[in-house]
């Protein structure tokens, strides 16, 4: 019986030493790579916002300010617009300090802010009431606006949905 007891002890402590040992050796840390690649240029690109979800309308919103900043690095410009429709629209109703300075930066980036007309009104909402919206900003309907920029030769990102 304390022979069980004892191989029994030793098998669980392996087990725990064994999973710290391959949770510490998993653990890594950035190593900055040298990346060999051509110059970007001129990107033009639409991003459809769809979501009222704060987490990813803001992780889109990060997407578009990596993509700046990696396109100016290699040596591009980015041209963005943005088309809101549906419950995309709420990101410029009310938002935050946070997310109205972010708003601002990318306008400074060349990134454009469009609103969907058919969402507006299926929402009863007033476009004076989003956040930095002038009725220059509005389109007829976002998800047609999608497809037009597209054949204008902007490519669709969706980076989550």
């Amino acid at each position: 019986m304390i022979r069980k007891t004892i191989i029994t002890s030793f098998i669980i402590l392996s087990a725990i030493t064994t999973n710290n040992t391959f949770a510490e050796e998993s653990k890594s840390h950035y190593v900055k790579p040298t990346i060999h690649h051509q110059e970007y240029g001129n990107l033009k690109v639409v991003v459809p916002l769809t979501t009222d979800n704060p987490k990813i309308q803001g992780m889109k919103l990060r997407n578009i300010e990596n993509a700046i900043k990696a396109t100016k690095e290699w040596k591009g410009h980015l041209k963005t617009v943005v088309i809101l429709y549906a419950k995309g629209v709420t990101l410029l109703d009310h938002p935050n300090d946070d997310i109205k300075t972010k708003i601002e930066a990318l306008k400074k980036e060349d990134v454009q802010f469009e609103v969907c007309n058919n969402s507006l009104k299926e929402q009863g909402r007033d476009y004076h009431d989003l956040y930095d919206v002038k009725e220059s900003d509005i389109v007829p309907s976002g998800f047609a606006e999608v497809v037009y920029l597209q054949q204008k030769e902007h490519y669709v990102v969706n980076p989550i949905n």
